[in-house]
């Protein structure tokens, strides 16, 4: 297994530590069962903030309704930032460095998209 490439399941393996598969087969019945978790979180995710945001529009919450949104928010951006990061993981390449700043011509490139975009 030297040298191939592993997925990062949506859910954590013992000891919270991430839980890992080898990602040869995407086909394979592991890969699928993590495929329809991570679109479940990420839809749970879309309802939850969807209802939070109506929640907190209404200006009606008491301190624990507060800590209740707050908590079912956090575990939500937990799934979906995991769902992210194994998505990262298995892209072919990636062009930006996401463990740090942006420099040099790099800057430059992405500050010259966000630009073309916004226009």
């Amino acid at each position: 297994m030297s040298g191939e490439r592993l997925r990062r399941l949506p859910w954590d393996g013992p000891e919270g530590k991430p839980a890992m598969v080898p990602d040869g087969n995407p086909d394979g019945p592991l890969s699928r069962l993590a495929d329809f978790i991570e679109a479940q979180q990420v839809d749970a995710a879309d309802t939850v903030l969807g209802l939070a945001l109506g929640v907190l529009d209404s200006g009606k919450l008491g301190s624990d309704e507060l800590a209740y949104v707050a908590r079912r928010l956090a575990e939500c951006l937990t799934d979906v930032l995991r769902v992210a990061k194994s998505r990262g993981e298995r892209l072919p390449s990636n062009p930006l460095p996401l463990d740090g700043p942006l420099t040099g011509s790099l800057r430059q490139r992405v500050g010259d998209a966000l630009r073309y975009t916004a226009e």
